[in-house]
């Protein structure tokens, strides 16, 4: 049944007064029918590209360069659009060119004896990209990609050929002007950015752009000029609206990553946040400030608000965590479940032995002074009001189901039942719960809020961590039996089909078509592991794009492509670097598995956008019959 077929009289009186207002961007039959047959247009063009990526953890080069190539898309369109034409290495400069323009177009001028030739070909292969790239998009759209200062000249390129006999000398005119009036340089730089930005048409960030490695900041300021992106946030990404929103707990935790991880240039540097008092107070109480003595300090203070945050909070049911009043300070040991194991410092200087989780006075000043450091750092705000902005718990994206974590599950593989503020959340609820805990905690700043994105953080039925963490022992027990951390049951059932399909079902989607889309948990690549799970319902794209990771997992990282032939999973080799990249021609090496190709292609109207589209036409279709039974009159 069609649109127009349930369109009635009494459904055009009962949504009159919204057709009255969409009469006023459509006055007439004419503008109304020229909406409707644009709309019905696009529907018919192919879905754009979705690309996933996951557990950047500060990895920006590599980072950076799989947005550059679109995890090896702009090498397939080379290869596809000269085949044999070009030798290999003519198109791996070719796609160099367009991932690092800038920076190779200085190392070809050194070494080029006749530019002009050089620019000659090259503006033809890159107008020959930019056409297949763009293919796929309406006219306006590409038209609102363009650089503003060639938008003429591209779109000219663009839409002509040089093959049109009539059209020949236009072309070749365009292009030779470019050059001879020195603007070829600026022109090809437009345009290899023009074909990156074509080629993926969203990103989608599932968690963790903080921790570890060097470049967050990096990372973010590229993704606050992205064009079309998202995220759902990682434990990682909590942990640090959690500090920022300024709760003390978290912030200690991202002063101890931080600086375990060598990175206190990005808190210094990037957020003025100055590591001194920290360093001062080191010196007071341990002597210097050695790093084995900055991590006592920043542990002993964090197990103390950790501690002090599960106290207020016993329906967290993280008393087990309680490891202060556990410890034998005098005899330097430590009781855990299955015995007494001996601690790896006797350096506990600011512990009351009677009341463990006690702040000293020093120990409060400090805190209260990274509290306002925190919240007064404008370019850590800037950073984390946009990753609030743009983020989520989880999305719902064309079919797809897109987290971090988990969903919290029982041993019997049903939702696991968490109880907070006196109400029981499971499931999407628990999700949803999340989501407006990270809300009011960047809005509100109580006590209570932020106590909670700690929870969020680390809590053992949190939807962002799923596993009991053991800071503790990882700190100062060296014995790393003690180390493992449990897992939540879903971690078990990510291969169970029913399992999975009733996870979709639970968020409104297909299961039998939908597919969840996981980061979190780095894919041991190395011992066989696969990323694919649930008979291909559920990829895990955590591969290691962190350096700290690849021993583990083998390779450096997972991306997911999502065009309209399918979905492919790209396991990714380690990153030589920009300069390798820029002087060598290097780029990563990808390794693509076709988790699932489409007997037919997908198109709009197949995603999400198709659907609001077809809103959008049936609204059109009933001013055109209110305009028809005059309803509503034209407007001249």
């Amino acid at each position: 049944m069609t649109a127009q077929s349930n369109i009635t009289p009494e459904s055009i009186v009962g949504d009159l007064r919204y057709l009255q207002l969409l009469s006023r961007s459509f006055p007439t039959i004419a503008d109304a029918s020229t909406e409707i047959i644009n709309l019905e247009a696009i529907l018919n063009l192919p879905k754009g590209t979705e690309h996933f990526l996951t557990d950047i953890h500060g990895e920006y080069e590599a980072f950076q360069h799989v947005l550059k190539n679109a995890s090896g898309a702009v090498k397939r369109k080379v290869n596809e659009i000269f085949g044999n034409t070009l030798r290999e290495a003519e198109k791996k400069e070719l796609c160099t060119l367009i991932y690092y323009p800038e920076e190779k177009i200085q190392l070809v001028k050194a070494r080029e004896k006749d530019l002009d030739d050089w620019y000659l070909i090259t503006l033809n292969q890159l107008v020959k990209v930019c056409q297949n790239v763009s293919s796929k998009y309406t006219r306006s759209k590409v038209r609102k990609s363009l650089p503003a200062e060639f938008s003429y000249i591209i779109q000219e390129l663009l839409h002509e050929t040089s093959v049109e006999p009539n059209k020949h000398a236009y072309i070749n005119v365009i292009i030779s002007t470019i050059i001879s009036t020195k603007r070829a340089d600026d022109f090809i730089i437009a345009m290899c950015n023009l074909i990156q930005r074509l080629t993926i048409d969203s990103l989608h960030i599932v968690g963790d752009i903080y921790d570890r490695g060097p470049g967050a900041h990096i990372i973010m300021d590229t993704l606050c000029n992205y064009h079309n992106f998202d995220i759902q946030w990682g434990n990682h990404d909590i942990l640090w609206l959690g500090a920022a929103s300024g709760s003390p707990a978290c912030i200690f935790t991202v002063l101890r990553i931080s600086l375990d991880y060598g990175n206190a240039n990005l808190l210094e540097r990037r957020y003025g946040i100055s590591l001194q008092p920290l360093y001062d107070f080191t010196r007071k109480y341990y002597g210097e400030a050695t790093k084995e003595n900055i991590s006592i300090a920043l542990n002993t203070i964090g197990f103390k608000l950790e501690g002090r945050v599960i106290l207020r909070h016993p329906g967290y049911g993280m008393n087990s965590r309680l490891m202060l009043n556990r410890c034998d300070f005098e005899n330097n040991t430590v009781i855990l479940d299955d015995g007494v194991y001996p601690l790896n410092t006797d350096k506990w200087p600011t512990i009351d032995r009677n009341d463990p989780y006690s702040l000293n006075d020093d120990e409060l000043d400090l805190v209260n002074e990274y509290i306002n450091l925190f919240r007064d750092s404008q370019s850590l705000h800037r950073h984390m009001d946009f990753i609030y902005r743009v983020g989520s718990t989880y999305l719902c994206c064309n079919g797809n189901l897109l987290y971090h974590g988990c969903i919290p599950m029982t041993e019997d593989g049903e939702f696991a039942r968490v109880r907070h503020g006196g109400v029981w959340y499971s499931g999407k609820s628990l999700m949803d719960y999340s989501d407006m805990v990270v809300k009011n905690a960047w809005a509100k700043h109580d006590e209570s809020a932020l106590d909670m994105m700690w929870y969020l953080w680390c809590g053992n039925d949190s939807p962002f961590s799923g596993r009991v963490f053991h800071t503790f022992e990882r700190g100062v027990v060296d014995d790393e039996s003690t180390w493992a951390e449990p897992k939540n049951p879903y971690f078990s059932f990510w291969e169970d089909e029913k399992v999975v399909g009733m996870i979709l079902s639970e968020f409104g989607l297909d299961p039998e078509n939908g597919h969840i889309i996981n980061g979190h948990t780095p894919v041991k690549a190395k011992k066989g592991e696969s990323p694919v799970k649930a008979g291909g319902k559920l990829f895990i794209i955590d591969g290691g794009f962190c350096e700290a990771y690849q021993k583990t997992t083998g390779i450096a990282g997972y991306t997911l492509v999502f065009n309209s032939h399918g979905l492919k999973i790209k396991a990714h080799k380690p990153f030589e670097g920009v300069a390798a990249a820029i002087d060598d021609n290097a780029d990563i090496e990808s390794e693509a598995v076709q988790v699932e190709r489409f007997e037919r292609r997908r198109y709009i109207d197949d995603c999400d956008s198709g659907a609001q589209l077809r809103r959008r036409i049936q609204a059109l279709e009933s001013l055109l019959a209110a305009y028809r039974s005059g309803e509503i009159q034209e407007k001249e």
